[in-house]
């Protein structure tokens, strides 16, 4: 494949390109092997080594070293020295390649290894880290080329070698931009692929013994004429010598067969193709004079007629208009169809030049006449059929392009008023089967009627590509009317000798296609839908009760088993359409047939379904499969449910042990297996009681022990059930044994031979020994367990060991098993063995393989059962060990792979098609698992919170999220792969839900891994809003909750410099240069699906959560989403709210605000929310939204905001975001403005002049109770009383006055209240300013209530008042007034002997701040009490903290103190 890289055809180099990837991405540690082989890679590199300056394979031969043998020795240790800087390796690599020129100091290198070291630095380049060798990769080429070039030994050694070939050739892939490079490695393929044919000694005609020269390197001259060679080499032999030439013999030119090729190929080159050929011979002009010799035969003319396609085709047409005779129209259709076989046979995706050709001929004109009228005869008859033949091709050939003309001509004959043939013909009068006599004319009409039925078939499945609503709205029409006709041919039969099978076969494999699409009965003008599925419902059962349940199913019946496959099949499509077009469950009755044989005259018939069950034991697996697939669909309805239990009451362990055992036999295949597990999901659906109450419908399972003698009945009958069954034993191996590679067939036709067949009539499947009735069951049963399904627990059963499973892949012969026997009645026909001993001694069964969609269905079954039975299940999952089993079969790297074998194969081949199932079916288990996962976490999350769990299931989460599917042709299959997406984004969001702090770090870690490819994800999703809104919600549901609960890390572990865990969402989205153009990528698809959406849909509000989420951790996101004008667009927004709502106001009678179901208070609170994500810590923004005019904006919403608590809680939040460390922002507030004042707001109070006014009147007036508001509103003006401004408008409003109102708390209660905390909060922010300082000066009392409130605590703020009465000693201004206030001292004081570090700290800082500079506190901290506290607290300290420079607060305690003790010591 590699030598095909060279050739110089590029669509030779193409096709080899891709079968190279196939190749590189298959072989061992792919993964961890640079570069990524994918389609942009390919793209690149068709002409990868045709090169402009081919290199010159030359090597010097010098008679005198020139360098001495120790220098190159000294070179080369430098050069493999991995102590050395790669600079001075690459510097000795290329020295060492300039010293290789000379052949003779070859020997040296190679008695050190240096193709050994090459090749290690080559493996090194193409691993992941390889980037850091890159340098050293030319000089090791060039030195490796030179080598190769003198030393034919190594070249027929390493030329063995794939790896080292494939090594070169992700080498070239990796430099392809380099040509040095490139050349370099062409020039090494050319060494090491044509090395076979380079050597003389082989080549020379007479060979000698002595071998070339090893510097020499040649070759054949045809190598240099079929390939693009990169380097230059002598050449030789540019004929083989192994070669024979024939002599040309004279009379080679006379032979007829070359006279004839020449004349033919003289005459297409003299008129320029044949075409040009065909144009001259039809018109009128007279032909040139030429030689006889070159004159056209009419035997040539005819061979280029023939062969020149549309010369043939419109050959055929005329020859059907002109025909006079059947034959003739028959031979020119069966010519166009050999047309359309060339087509065909030329293996090409796209139409054929046949279909193209077609498409431009009036061919619907010319075979129209033929379809419009019965045929009257058998000639007739026969030349319909041929047409008919030739279009069904056309349209399967045309399938992948198909053509609305002609299927709307198709269409539009089959669908016209008057006679209709076609679809007349399917069904045969009463008169028309009473002439059959004739043999010949019956199978005339036999085939007639199949190709028929195959032409609709080929129809229906044509359109189910096609877009076009004409064309779909004909179609919809055509299914109805050939649905009515099929119907009648259930009613007609063959000729009795016939036996009418295979009008029978062929009618329901008719009806089998057309049911399978929905909607099917819906558009008939004269007859309702459910009359036509009624009638269908008659007619089926008609066939299964005359031909299967009658006869004894098929081991007595004659009849082909594709009739009882197909009947089946439609009954199963039957029951799809009855529920979509019913309105109530009322048609189940519909179903039942009448029970008993003719020997039971004296028991009255029942209605029920039990012509169901003996098809669910039919020696077919297809036949069992679609039954139960019947029942799965029944059981749907709780009515079906019931109707099928009662159905079962003759059977030992009724529906329940019966379903039961086909889903746990180990010998039946995976897809009747998976029908019974969904039977068992549906039957669980119905509420079941606990205990038997009388007149209820659905009783669930019955248990009963005939030992003991004890009945269970529901629930406890359902656990007693599955524990009898080692239900979850049997799951436990299903598991271990499940096969997850492509579904092949191991086709073994020993289970089929003869002798088993004549020595068992029945051979059905051996699984119907479990449902006889055991004749120990006690006839005078609670009545009302009649209507439930029993199990009876024998004592053989119970000591039957759990059988292991067997692995096998061949099929034993079935054994037989027993007919139905009504229980309680003894059997008679049956030659099997007494019922116990069947059933005490169970021969051993060979295991088939589990199926992923197995595993499917029992994920959904479990998830069933853990919603019944929440704690049972949950603890036989943990004894079981089922959650780890059913997580370890998840494998994103075998879902990988398959995708990258669909990019190789081809489209519509078996292969791809067989990978596509693989992929789907692995995608389907990993839905039903997540599902099931989710449960497992709402109910008990520890099944699931593991760390030896979690972390390999979200590494494998992530690699299916981050599968490329841009290559995925296949329409099924994305949409597989978006239905698995949005489950596993939903079970993601769970665990981040249920288990945040557990979960981010492997989230975070895993999608860093694949952080390009995860943006890639996360973009494609947000642009699915329109085609799979599922999948946009769920991937941006868990961006949203990724990043929030990164965030909520981020609080909660604020007082460390970094999270515990790297890297982080915050460190991949702003950290690195590498990622900003995929955040600018995200960042602009969620504010487009943002932006594009209009603020009633509810995608808009999933978009701005995880739009306010990115922008809360992301400052490049909220530079791009500044850079997008977002602030200026919600500022927009809100503008336009406030102007709607001002208006609807002046609106007499109408109602403004409905709460939070007024569309335009959400769309307001989520302009509010986004802007105050966009500001959170950003400048760059608050000054934007400064521009922007948010204040006034807010302010002039303010009565709004008013009314709406919500409402205001977030206007203050956005208020708090704002003024946190942006003092413009905070004096902006102060500005006055005006807005219009609505009349429902006035009960709140009128606007004030500025939105800080309007701020401080909320705050004095908010009740007690409303406490989320109140807090929001201190914070705020926590933020503002850093501001000048805005403390000046505090001080002017006298707001602070408020806080000499605040009560003390009373009795035993020695907590501050809340309140009291925002307050103090509030103090100690202005208490940060002089100014503020004086202001809290200057309040009467305020200082005694500080210091009252001092000797009660809080839990988050205990030492508040401290800390104010600490900033305000530092004023020199304030030093008087509170040493002149004593409790102040007091308090200072005496916190140097509090039991709280930090309390000794403050008040050590404050009397120290007091005492500086201050004579007159010296005099009066020298009193006796405060001095000893300060020695006392002194000494000790010394004593505590020894080294008190590794803490930097201790130190700056002990400062303090000794300070203080300086101070007070001093005169």
């Amino acid at each position: 494949m590699l030598r095909l890289l060279l050739v110089k055809k590029p669509s030779v180099r193409s096709l080899a390109l891709k079968l190279l990837a196939f190749h590189l991405t298959s072989e061992e540690g792919a993964d961890t092997k640079r570069p990524l082989i994918d389609a942009r890679v390919l793209s690149k590199v068709t002409n990868l080594f045709i090169v402009k300056k081919p290199i010159e394979l030359k090597l010097d031969d010098r008679r005198e070293l020139v360098i001495k043998l120790e220098t190159v020795e000294k070179v080369y240790e430098i050069f493999t020295s991995d102590d050395v800087d790669l600079v001075l390796r690459k510097s000795a690599a290329e020295q060492l390649a300039v010293i290789m020129q000379d052949i003779k100091m070859h020997a040296v290198v190679k008695k050190l290894c240096l193709i050994d070291k090459i090749i290690e630095y080559l493996n090194e380049c193409v691993s992941q880290d390889g980037k850091v060798v890159e340098c050293l990769i030319q000089p090791c080429l060039t030195l490796l080329r030179k080598v190769l070039c003198g030393d034919p030994v190594m070249r027929v050694s390493l030329s063995q070698q794939s790896s080292l070939l494939t090594l070169l050739f992700r080498v070239s892939l990796i430099f392809h931009e380099d040509c040095t490079v490139v050349t370099e490695v062409g020039a090494l393929f050319c060494l090491l692929l044509f090395d076979e044919v380079s050597r003389m000694d082989m080549w020379s005609v007479n060979p000698s013994n002595k071998p070339s020269l090893p510097s020499v390197f040649s070759l054949p001259v045809s190598v240099f004429r079929r390939y693009h060679l990169p380097v230059r080499v002598i050449g030789h032999h540019a004929v083989s010598p192994y070669s024979i030439v024939l002599p040309l013999s004279a009379d080679c030119l006379a032979l007829k067969p070359v006279s004839d090729m020449l004349r033919i190929a003289w005459n297409l080159s003299w008129y320029r193709g044949s075409d040009n050929l065909l144009k001259q011979m039809n018109s009128e002009t007279k032909m040139q004079e030429i030689l006889d010799a070159l004159k056209l035969s009419t035997e040539d003319i005819l061979t280029l007629k023939i062969t020149h396609m549309a010369s043939g085709l419109q050959d055929c047409l005329h020859s059907i208009v002109q025909a006079a005779a059947h034959r003739e129209v028959r031979a020119a259709v069966t010519r166009m169809s050999f047309y359309l076989l060339n087509d065909r046979l030329s293996l090409k995706g796209c139409p054929g030049p046949c279909g193209v050709t077609l498409k431009s001929l009036a061919w619907h004109t010319a075979l129209n006449r033929f379809l419009q009228v019965l045929p009257a005869c058998t000639e007739d008859e026969k030349l319909l059929i041929d047409i008919v033949h030739f279009l069904n091709k056309l349209i399967k050939e045309q399938r992948k392009n198909s053509s609305l003309e002609l299927l709307n001509w198709i269409l539009e004959l089959l669908l016209r008023h008057s006679a209709n043939p076609l679809l007349d013909l399917l069904v045969l009068t009463e008169s028309q089967a009473r002439e059959e006599t004739d043999d010949i004319r019956t199978a005339v009409r036999q085939q007639l009627q199949k190709e028929l039925i195959a032409l609709f078939d080929t129809l229906l499945l044509n359109f189910m590509e096609v877009t076009d609503r004409k064309c779909s709205e004909l179609l919809y029409v055509f299914q109805t009317q050939l649905a009515l006709k099929l119907l009648q041919c259930l009613k007609v039969t063959d000729a009795p000798h016939f036996y009418g099978l295979p009008s029978l076969e062929r009618t329901l494999r008719g009806m089998a296609n057309l049911t399978a699409f929905p909607g099917w009965s819906s558009h008939s003008p004269l007859t309702k839908p459910l009359d036509i599925c009624v009638k269908y419902l008659s007619g089926l059962l008609e066939v299964i009760t005359s031909f299967y349940v009658e006869r004894g199913g098929n081991a007595m019946s004659f009849m082909g088993k594709g009739v009882t496959k197909s009947t089946i099949l439609c009954l199963l499509h039957l029951s799809h359409e009855m529920m979509a077009q019913a309105g109530s469950s009322e048609w189940m009755s519909l179903w039942f047939l009448p029970l008993g044989s003719h020997s039971e005259e004296y028991i009255p018939t029942q209605q029920g379904l039990a012509w169901l069950i003996p098809l669910w034991v039919d020696r077919d697996p297809e036949v069992r499969f679609t039954s139960l697939g019947l029942g799965s669909a029944l059981t749907t309805l709780e009515t079906g449910c019931v109707a099928l239990a009662n159905s079962c009451q003759n059977i030992s362990g009724g529906l329940w042990g019966t379903v039961v055992n086909i889903l746990l036999d180990q010998s039946e295949c995976s897809m009747v297996r998976r029908e019974a597990a969904f039977i068992l999901q549906n039957l669980l659906v119905i509420p079941m009681p606990t205990e038997i109450i009388k007149d209820y419908t659905w009783q669930g399972p019955c248990v009963h022990d005939e030992d003991s003698g004890l009945s269970l009945i529901g629930k406890p009958a359902l656990q007693a059930l599955l524990y009898h069954c080692h239900f979850y034993e049997h799951l436990n191996q299903m598991v271990k044994h499940c096969y997850l590679g492509r579904c092949m067939f191991d086709l073994n036709f020993s289970a089929f031979d003869r002798n088993s067949e004549s020595n068992d009539l029945n051979g059905l499947d051996d699984s119907f020994k479990f449902w006889r009735a055991p004749s120990r069951i006690s006839q005078d049963r609670d009545p009302s367990s009649l209507s439930t399904s029993e199990t009876t627990v024998a004592p053989s059963l119970e000591s039957t060991e759990f059988q292991p499973l067997v692995q096998s892949t061949t099929l034993l012969p079935e054994a037989s098993h027993d007919q139905f026997v009504a229980q309680g009645h003894q059997e008679s026909t049956s030659p099997r063995p007494p019922h116990d001993s069947s059933l005490s001694a169970p021969l051993p069964k060979p295991c088939v393989f589990v199926t992923p969609s197995l595993l499917s269905a029992m994920c959904s079954l479990l998830d069933n059962l853990l919603t019944i039975a929440p704690r049972d299940t949950a603890k036989a999952f943990r004894q079981a060990h089922l959650i780890e089993l059913l997580c370890s079969i998840a494998d994103a790297t075998l879902i990988q792979t398959c995708v990258q074998k669909l990019r190789v194969l081809l489209p519509s081949s078996p292969p791809a098609e067989h990978t596509q199932a693989q992929v789907s079916f692995l995608l389907e288990y990993l839905s039903s698992l997540s599902r099931l996962l989710q449960s497992c976490l709402l109910v008990e999350p520890d099944l699931v919170i593991q760390d030896e769990l979690m972390k390999p299931l979200i590494t494998n989460i992530i690699g299916i999220l981050t599968v490329c599917t841009k290559d995925v042709l296949d329409k099924e299959l994305i949409s597989a792969f978006y239905h698995t997406w949005t489950h596993l984004f939903n079970l993601l969001a769970m665990l981040l839900r249920k288990a945040g702090a557990v979960t981010l770090p492997s989230v975070t870690v895993a999608l860093a891994k694949h952080w390009t490819a995860a943006i890639d994800m996360f973009c494609k999703c947000a642009g699915l809003s329109a085609t799979c809104p599922a999948l946009y919600t769920a991937s941006l549901q868990f961006l949203s909750i990724l990043l929030t609960e990164e965030a909520k890390g981020h609080l909660q572990a604020k007082s460390k410099t970094n999270l515990s865990y790297s890297p982080t969402m915050a460190s991949l989205l702003d950290d690195t240069q590498e990622n900003q153009k995929s955040l600018e990528r995200l960042s602009d698809v969620i504010l487009q699906c943002y932006e594009g959406k209009s603020s009633k849909d509810i995608l808009k509000r999933v978009a701005a959560n995880a739009l306010m989420s990115l922008l809360a951790v992301s400052r490049r996101a909220q530079k791009r989403a500044l850079k997008a004008n977002l602030i200026d667009n919600c500022m927009e927004q809100m503008k336009h709210i406030n102007a709607q709502l001002n208006l609807d106001s002046l609106r007499p009678g109408k109602a403004v605000l409905k709460k939070k179901e007024d569309g335009v208070i959400k769309e307001l609170s989520l302009a509010m929310q986004l802007l105050r994500n966009c500001l959170y810590q950003n400048e760059e923004c608050k000054e934007a939204a400064l521009e922007a005019h948010l204040v006034p904006v807010l302010h002039s919403l303010w009565p709004w905001i008013l009314i709406d608590d919500s409402l205001m809680q977030i206007s203050l939040q956005l208020l708090c975001v704002y003024t946190a460390n942006f003092p413009n922002g905070c004096s902006s507030l102060c500005w006055s403005s005006c807005g219009q004042q609505p009349v429902q707001a006035t009960h709140r109070g009128a606007v004030s002049n500025s939105l800080m006014l309007c701020i401080l009147k909320l705050a004095s007036q908010m009740p007690l109770e409303n406490t989320m508001v109140q807090q929001m509103v201190f914070l705020l003006l926590s933020n503002l009383a850093l501001s000048h401004d805005c403390k000046g408008v505090i001080q002017k409003s006298n707001f602070l006055q408020n806080f000499l109102s605040l009560a003390l708390p009373k009795g035993g209660n020695k907590h501050l209240s809340n309140l009291t905390i925002l307050w103090l909060k509030l103090l100690l922010n202005i208490s940060f300013g002089e100014d503020g300082q004086q202001m809290i000066l200057r309040l009467d009392g305020c200082l005694d209530l500080l210091t009252e409130m001092s000797k009660y605590k809080h839990k988050s703020s205990p030492l508040l008042p401290l800390l104010i009465f600490h900033n305000v000693c530092f004023s020199p201004a304030n030093k008087p007034k509170i040493l002149a206030n004593e409790k102040v001292i007091t308090v200072l004081a005496a916190c140097l002997e509090s039991e709280n570090q930090n309390a000794q700290r403050i008040g050590a800082a404050a009397l120290w701040a007091l005492i500086y500079n201050y004579q007159k506190a010296k005099t009066a901290l020298k009193s006796p009490s405060v001095k000893r506290r300060v020695d006392e607290a002194y000494s000790l300290a010394k004593k505590t903290f020894p080294n008190s420079e590794a803490d930097p607060l201790n130190a700056y305690y002990l400062k303090c103190l000794e300070n203080l003790v300086q101070l007070l010591n001093s005169s």
